[in-house]
């Protein structure tokens, strides 16, 4: 058994920091990838962004993976048309963005509401959903480019994406060659009982093209450094060998470190501490 990965971090964390320093951290760190945020370039122009993304590739560093658009206004499963159409023209040009940092997955939130489908339906916002797809598919095969769902925590309980059985039913009605699933460590330990945590990860496994990886004490979204939490990662890291993952794999959190502006050090201590953990899985495989 064998890492068939790269580490990744999300770069939502050096905002406000100067380019140069990021950069620098990043090389510290021993990185070769970053997961990039619409939140962090929301207010970058093209030509900023495009900016970014050279120097980061001349110094080493890919924008492999990219975080789509996930505000409240961003619902792909509204129910409203007016809400969903305009979700689906706005990732639509983020598609476009990451494709052109060199992104080739965006990483999807099914939902932006925190509604029961118990009470709504899960057929409805599947119906939603299906409905974005068949608008934001054709957009990734054009940009060589994977959709991933990711998984997210319950919200008011039972919350589209929090559950298991709500990706059996996606990857049941929209199989596509781009359409993947995003597995959020720390979500997955929020949405159910700890020891069917890693039912997500079976379900997912065999599309799975991206890793968002936090820990929490299972009560909450507190996105801790893996870990740091009650994040069972014998399994994760198992999987992910056993399906040959070889997309960068993104640590979604920062250094378990004073911060707000967190020094280098710590940020090459949470890669070095991650990698302890996969190596501590593989030896007791």
């Amino acid at each position: 058994m064998q890492k068939t990965w790269i580490w990744s971090v999300y770069i939502s964390p050096f905002m406000g920091q100067p380019v140069d320093d990021i950069l620098t951290t990043c090389q510290h760190a021993g990185l070769s990838a970053v997961d990039g945020t619409y939140r962090f370039f929301q207010n970058h122009s093209d030509v900023e962004m495009d900016a970014f993304a050279k120097k980061f590739r001349e110094g080493g560093i890919h924008i492999k993976t990219f975080h789509l658009p996930f505000s409240a206004a961003d619902d792909v499963s509204s129910f409203y048309e007016t809400i969903r159409r305009g979700a689906v023209d706005r990732i639509q040009i983020w598609m476009e963005k990451a494709s052109r940092m060199g992104a080739s997955v965006g990483i999807l939130h099914p939902t932006t509401t925190g509604y029961n489908t118990n009470t709504e339906g899960l057929d409805t916002y599947l119906k939603q959903l299906g409905k974005s797809l068949k608008t934001l598919l054709p957009v990734a095969e054009r940009l060589n480019f994977k959709l991933a769902i990711e998984n997210i925590p319950p919200a008011q309980g039972n919350r589209f994406g929090s559950r298991p059985e709500h990706f059996t039913a996606i990857v049941k009605n929209f199989s596509h060659p781009n359409l993947g699933f995003c597995l959020d460590t720390g979500h997955a330990l929020v949405a159910v009982e700890p020891d069917q945590a890693h039912d997500f990860l079976n379900v997912m496994a065999p599309y799975m093209v991206a890793f968002h990886l936090t820990d929490n004490a299972g009560d909450r979204d507190s996105h801790l450094a893996p870990g740091h939490g009650l994040v069972d990662w014998n399994p994760v890291f198992r999987k992910a060998a056993e399906i040959q993952f070889s997309h960068p794999m993104t640590i979604e959190t920062a250094p378990f470190a004073s911060g707000p502006n967190f020094t280098p050090d710590a940020w090459k201590q949470m890669i070095l501490d991650t990698d302890a953990l996969v190596e501590s899985a593989f030896q007791n495989a």
